[in-house]
């Protein structure tokens, strides 16, 4: 027999998480929760099960609860979800927020729920497309043992591939892709600006960036990023990078502070490949 799931949320995760379970089986979606009952009926037809309801009294009792909200709110649903009186001992509650630890959950794991968090590391604006390519997601995760002896076959029936975390470290682990995507957006940002003070018009440096930062990146992928580095420091030619340094800040401090912190890490990098 299935084990139930309620999701509490009715936003794009909640809605792609549900349809796959749905479509893929493993679970039986029970109810969506959301205080907009336009967005509880949406939800539901996009997953294509469960009832679409708006008060934590009317919800059924099930074997697992998900609770999909953002993140400021998830201490405070799960709060009310252990006062419904549903919360009862070997009832799974997580979440999949990167940026909060399961420990957030403490109301459910105190009425004795088994608790954890399993947060995929993609992005979800579009659920119609989540849902078709979702095969293949990395997910970290944390919790009780228990609890994701039950979640990790979900999981991996939609294919997702789960790599295990320390809670301690949660926020810093969120940090990494926020390096990664939208840090990494920002140091293209200012490419593109400098390359403006030279004169470049915007969609110019753009077409001419492309084929650098796609080789880069590849190259850092294939073989790692010490391999991966190029340019003045890997090549250990300190006073263009002074010199540099010395131009960008005249250009804009702030920016010329950024170059300073860049350049110290990726000496460090350098260092670590044996330059």
């Amino acid at each position: 027999m299935k084990p139930t799931l309620t999701i509490i949320g009715s936003g794009h995760l909640a809605r792609t998480l549900g349809r796959l379970w749905h479509d893929h089986g493993g679970v039986e979606v029970r109810d969506v929760l959301s205080r907009s009952p336009d967005n509880a009926k949406a939800a539901r037809d996009f997953i294509g099960g469960g009832r679409p309801l708006q008060d934590y009294a009317d919800l059924a009792e099930a074997d697992i609860y998900l609770i999909a909200t953002p993140d400021d709110q998830i201490a405070r649903c799960c709060e009310q979800l252990a006062a419904s009186g549903l919360v009862k001992p070997g009832v799974v509650v997580f979440h999949c927020s990167g940026a909060l630890p399961s420990a957030v959950l403490a109301p459910a794991a105190a009425g004795g729920a088994l608790t954890a968090s399993i947060h995929p590391v993609r992005s979800f604006a579009s659920p119609e497309q989540v849902a078709l390519s979702f095969a293949g997601t990395w997910c970290g995760v944390e919790g009780d043992k228990a609890a994701l002896a039950v979640l990790r076959p979900l999981f991996t029936r939609i294919g997702a591939k789960l790599v295990d975390i320390d809670p301690a470290a949660k926020t810093v682990y969120h940090a990494a892709a926020v390096f990664a995507c939208n840090y990494l957006v920002t140091l293209l940002d200012v490419a593109v600006q400098a390359y403006g003070h030279a004169g470049i018009a915007r969609d110019v440096a753009m077409q001419m960036m492309a084929p650098l930062v796609h080789k880069t990146v590849d190259q850092a992928f294939a073989a790692g990023t010490p391999a991966a580095l190029s340019g003045p420091i890997a090549r250990g030619d300190m006073e263009t990078v002074a010199r540099q340094q010395a131009a960008v800040s005249a250009w804009d401090a702030d920016k010329g502070e950024l170059y300073a912190l860049l350049a110290k890490e990726t000496l460090a990098l350098a260092q670590r490949r044996g330059r």
